[in-house]
């Protein structure tokens, strides 16, 4: 047999042959495309919540971004927010910081001593699209509420970063810093949940008209600025809940003036419940 190195001596036409053939077996050698490895499986991370339906008694805790004045409140006035901290899913997702929600005003009746609004908070914006709720009200507070749960109760300490500070939510529980523990308003020696970035993961209870969670377990909500007890209205003068929208019709948020000059404000904090 004719080998590659003989074929170059050789000068018959087998020897061609040959000398062909290795010229082309040299060329599939340098063009043949090399094993390209695999990319490397990205970090895992948490899903964002996509499904069509939020658990029931999940804690939605909203920052108002437009306001709304009872006095000139007309049906069909829309009432938009956005999530103010992470929450989490039973599931392992989370419904992310800075998600849309959105609300209307359904129906205004007016009285003599001031005008009742019917407001629905009834769909929030994940993923890129709009998932329909229903929502009861646990809580609403003033914007300048919402600011002072922000404010240390203690002046710092040579060297001490801000964010160690202890803060007092609203409704009286104690954050003592980012990634500390929330103690109970009620009992200062119970801890309910942890301090985590932009607000708390916390045990809820119930207080008045408010429940506990509706599983009466001890799981841990997105509560904000939030007490785990909140209840109510909160730095709004003049303004009650008439129905948190938990009974007939649920959904269907009833707030009372007791005077025309009543208004929401974009920066109110807003505490909702998923029916």
């Amino acid at each position: 047999m004719m080998t590659c190195a003989s074929a170059h001596n050789a000068i018959g036409p087998n020897g061609l042959t040959v000398a062909i053939s290795c010229v082309l077996f040299a060329s599939l050698a340098v063009f043949t495309p090399k094993t390209v490895a695999s990319p490397a499986t990205p970090p895992t991370t948490t899903p964002v919540a996509t499904s069509g339906k939020i658990p029931a008694g999940t804690i939605l805790p909203v920052v108002l971004d437009s306001s709304l004045s009872f006095e000139t409140a007309k049906s069909g006035h829309v009432l938009a927010g956005k999530i103010a901290q992470d929450v989490p899913l039973p599931d392992g997702s989370k419904i992310r910081r800075g998600s849309a929600v959105q609300g209307h005003v359904v129906e205004v009746v007016a009285s003599s001593s001031g005008p009742k609004v019917t407001i629905r908070f009834d769909r929030v914006r994940i993923d890129g699209a709009w998932v329909p709720i229903t929502t009861d009200l646990r809580a609403i507070a003033g914007f300048v509420s919402v600011q002072q749960a922000h404010v240390p109760i203690e002046a710092p300490g040579e060297g001490s970063p801000y964010e160690w500070l202890p803060t007092s939510q609203i409704g009286g529980d104690t954050v003592y810093g980012l990634r500390g523990p929330v103690m109970s308003g009620q009992n200062p020696s119970e801890v309910i949940g942890e301090s985590v970035p932009n607000g708390v993961l916390a045990k809820i209870s119930a207080k008045e008209s408010c429940r506990g969670n509706i599983d009466n377990s001890n799981q841990r909500q997105a509560l904000w600025v939030f007490s785990g007890d909140a209840c109510g209205v909160y730095g709004i003068g003049h303004l009650k809940i008439e129905h948190a929208g938990r009974t007939d019709p649920e959904g269907s948020i009833i707030l009372a003036a007791e005077n025309h000059n009543v208004k929401l404000s974009g920066g109110d904090g807003v505490l909702l419940r998923v029916d």
